[in-house]
């Protein structure tokens, strides 16, 4: 056996603070896992609607917890005061109104051939590219298939319904004696019984156990129709057979019954973080909690007035709720201006992905704020609604908002209610918004007049009356 020389021994001995040294920066080097995201929508939630955020009627414990563990922002924003619009923008990371499906409101009927593009960048596409799966599991409202659907649009997997409306027991678009059903698994129409809220909760758990076992960084949009009309919560099957036509169920509902239908989502909500402690994942996941757009019949929008369908505060404004241990201070508020297409930009930079310069994103990174390491910044803001010929645009705490040939400017950040009408008393700020708006508006697709588009009328809504 042959023995080191002394020369030899010294040398080894000198060499092995640098072998130690570049061990450890081989370490410090080590590129960081690739976080995890489940990204959760409500459907029609207004801002007040959870107890985090002000309502008294009932509790939800679980999207509580979430905030209390991450960040809470008190100026969200939807792109759109509809869904079909916001999830557009939400998807693609840039104002719906660069895609001629944004401009319906909501995306109507198969018949007019329009839907999400299969060859325009997405989030779950772009993160595809950075070695995520992908998984959308509940609602889809960006075109029906064979042209369009989530998998052509950077989904591995999808379940869920591809229309905007379901009911919660049949699993159909119409009424129960209609043959209506949109319930699918990837391109197949499946027929399972039980409570839909349930049944999304059950498959992002199952989802979730399925990535985790693989090891593979994934995307889970999970998008509950909970709190959309129909009005019926886990015990209303009932209900269920007695809507007929629309399943607007205008002859429904109550304040008890959408209680239920929140806690039912917030149960859901706690069951998947709870599958991401058991799985071992949850410290590495961003969590995301949001709207679609503002809340509807029963929905709290407190301090805000407005609501579905239109611009005001209480159409717009959003719950949004982001968690990342570790990264994100716990229990912390946020006055960041934020909007549903930041979250493009924000996630692809968490997940080390890049956005398609072909098409620039008009979001931005939201990371800086979360992470406390940036101020919130100015955010100049933009929207637009056929429906009684609205348009709206914020820039600082100001607000330009026009209502068929009714125009305001108001301070929302010290008048939320948007009661004190500012154009006259300060007219070059409202003239000043006023060309702004102009200015970005040609840079959009104009409006389509066969586009579809919903609005309230005093037909439907007594607070509505002489509106038409």
């Amino acid at each position: 056996m042959s023995r080191l020389t002394r020369r030899q021994s010294l040398a080894a001995l000198a060499a092995a603070p640098f072998a130690y040294l570049g061990l450890k920066e081989a370490k410090q080097q080590t590129p960081a896992p690739k976080p995890n995201i489940v990204f959760i929508m409500a459907d029609d939630l207004g801002y007040a609607d959870l107890s985090c955020y002000g309502r008294r009627e009932y509790v939800t414990p679980n999207i509580d917890k979430l905030a209390a563990q991450g960040v809470k922002f008190t100026q969200a924003y939807a792109n759109s005061a509809v869904c079909t619009a916001t999830r557009v923008a939400l998807i693609t990371g840039r104002y719906q109104y660069r895609l001629p499906v944004g401009l319906e409101e909501p995306l109507a009927s198969p018949a007019r051939n329009i839907g999400l593009p299969p060859n325009h960048p997405t989030l779950p596409s772009l993160l595809k590219q950075a070695g995520y799966g992908t998984t959308l599991i509940g609602k889809w409202h960006l075109g029906w298939l064979p042209e369009y659907g989530p998998l052509k649009s950077g989904y591995d997997h999808f379940y869920g319904f591809r229309g905007g409306k379901l009911d919660y027991f049949t699993h159909k678009s119409g009424a129960a004696n209609t043959d209506t059903d949109d319930l699918w698994d990837q391109d197949a129409l499946v027929h399972n019984h039980g409570y839909l809220t349930d049944l999304l909760g059950d498959r992002a758990i199952s989802t979730i156990g399925d990535y985790a076992k693989s090891k593979q960084p994934f995307l889970i949009s999970l998008h509950f129709n909970a709190p959309h009309w129909p009005w019926e919560g886990p015990d209303d099957e009932a209900e269920s057979q007695r809507v007929t036509g629309n399943l607007a169920d205008y002859d429904g509902g109550d304040n008890a019954t959408y209680g239920r239908m929140v806690m039912a989502m917030d149960k859901q909500v706690g069951r998947v973080l709870e599958a991401l402690d058991k799985n071992g994942i949850a410290n590495n996941t961003i969590v995301v909690f949001t709207s679609d757009n503002g809340g509807e019949r029963f929905a709290d929008v407190w301090p805000f007035s407005g609501s579905k369908m239109e611009l005001l505060e209480g159409g717009l404004r959003i719950p949004a709720i982001a968690r990342w241990p570790g990264r994100f201070k716990p229990g912390s508020t946020s006055d960041q201006v934020a909007i549903s297409m930041d979250w493009v930009a924000t996630l692809l930079e968490a997940a080390g992905a890049s956005a398609d310069p072909q098409y620039p994103l008009d979001g931005i990174n939201l990371l800086p704020t979360l992470t406390g390491k940036a101020a919130p910044v100015p955010r100049k803001l933009f929207w637009r609604y056929h429906g009684n010929a609205q348009q709206a645009m914020r820039d600082g705490d100001m607000k330009y908002l026009r209502i068929r040939d009714n125009s305001f400017l108001f301070n929302v950040v010290r008048d939320p209610l948007e009661r004190a009408n500012l154009k006259d008393r300060q007219p070059d700020v409202y003239q000043r918004f006023l060309a702004d708006y102009k200015a970005w508006d040609v840079t959009m697709l104009p409006i389509d007049p066969k586009a579809y588009t919903e609005s309230i009328t005093g037909k439907v809504r007594a607070d509505h009356y002489g509106v038409d």
